[in-house]
């Protein structure tokens, strides 16, 4: 048996979290939260290649609190099975040997539940390394879940223990403190969202958003890119001084962005009857890192008439009228790929191993937040006004007692 937080359906709290939550936040750690500790059966091996992990530390992504306040899409209702136990942002020891790894080994978790993971043969994705396109995250011998973390049967980071397929799992090396390895999964999604930003020699870019996502993009697109001018959008303050330590050229508040893009590419503001403004002109590549509607038409309406607008951050309803007016080309990015081409067809999770033991990225990790299992609630507070406290990442630590 083990200990865990386990995410379960229910439709009152649904509807609660979705017609409360973002004016109300703390109802998702209270009444409104499709959220239990409860005690379970530990996820079993049962075929090979798989090995159970024990959790040191996982963290509280955007996706995550979307899921609670039920702000994410219903479009990913079919992509998971319920109950889950949350967390895809893993650092973890290995129980049982795996293959190469024996047991003892400390892992992250390349969360993306795979063909190679379910057991069936490749679709086109896998086959050609972009595994996080996988077509088949909802057959073979696994429930659906388009993750670990989203999944009945594999278990999750937010559990003393989970289960993982040797494919997802990469060998944390030595000297690196689990706070700077529960960092490497948003930092491998970083670096496939700079990649599939495609970004030309000395293009400006635009990031909308400061928070881990942001700050990890915009070191991303400075140390894999030719970009020329990086202007970030932070809301808060220490958010500014964090994203100028990580690259950006220039740091703006979400107020002053589309006057400082305006005053930099030349561009024409036009402010449309009871609509935000936008540019006529603007930066070449603009990246989404937050979700929000806000933050997505900021970037939408920071962009030059066919530019290019990369969405990292889960994205909301927004007007896309700039998109068809402008012909703006709009690019998703999904976790990331065992396979990218912009970095010498490595895996994403290995360029972000490398990048993690940089100096912004391991001072970064002294400032993770960690709470036990037992406070939840606190936890989930925290994330949720992670911005407002300074907090750039919050994680639990199921093994601690405290």
């Amino acid at each position: 048996m083990m200990l865990a937080l386990e995410m379960f359906r229910s439709r009152p709290r649904h509807v609660a979290g979705k017609l409360a939550g973002n004016r109300l936040p703390g109802m998702l750690s209270g009444f409104a939260a499709p959220l239990r500790l409860v005690t379970i059966t530990e996820p079993k091996v049962a075929r090979e290649g798989w090995a159970r992990l024990r959790t040191r530390l996982s963290g509280i992504c955007g996706s995550d609190l979307g899921a609670l306040s039920g702000t994410t899409s219903l479009y990913f209702s079919a992509v998971v099975s319920m109950p889950f136990v949350p967390g895809h942002e893993v650092v973890a020891e290995l129980v049982d040997d795996c293959e190469d790894l024996p047991a003892g080994t400390r892992v992250v978790v390349d969360p993306v539940l795979t063909c190679a993971a379910r057991g069936v043969e490749p679709c086109d994705g896998c086959a050609t390394g972009a595994t996080n396109r996988c077509d088949r995250i909802t057959v073979g011998h696994l429930s659906p879940g388009l993750q670990t973390g989203f999944c009945a049967d594999t278990g999750g980071g937010w559990g003393q223990t989970l289960v993982a397929h040797r494919s997802q799992l990469h060998a944390v090396p030595e000297g690196y403190s689990d706070e700077q390895a529960v960092l490497t999964e948003p930092m491998a999604c970083a670096v496939h969202t700079a990649l599939a930003a495609r970004i030309g020699a000395n293009d400006r870019v635009l990031v909308s958003g400061a928070g881990s996502v942001g700050l990890l993009v915009t070191l991303a697109l400075r140390s894999l890119t030719a970009a020329g001018e990086i202007t970030v959008v932070a809301k808060h303050g220490h958010q500014r001084e964090l994203a100028r330590d990580f690259g950006a050229t220039e740091v703006v508040t979400p107020k002053e962005a589309l006057r400082r893009v305006r005053r930099a590419t030349g561009a024409l503001q036009l402010s449309p009857e009871l609509a935000p403004a936008y540019l006529l002109g603007g930066v070449d590549v603009a990246i989404d890192a937050v979700g929000s509607r806000g933050s997505l038409e900021t970037a939408l309406h920071s962009t030059r008439a066919g530019g290019r607008v990369v969405l990292s951050g889960m994205p909301a309803r927004a007007d896309l009228s700039a998109a068809w007016f402008r012909e703006l080309e709009i690019v998703g990015s999904y976790a990331s790929a065992q396979r990218e081409p912009g970095a010498d067809d490595r895996p994403a999770f290995a360029v972000a191993t490398d990048l993690v033991a940089g100096d912004p990225v391991a001072q970064l990790a002294k400032s993770v937040v960690s709470y036990p299992l037992h406070g939840w609630r606190e936890a989930l507070d925290h994330a949720h006004s992670a911005g407002r406290l300074g907090t750039v990442k919050v994680a639990f630590s199921p093994g601690s007692r405290s």
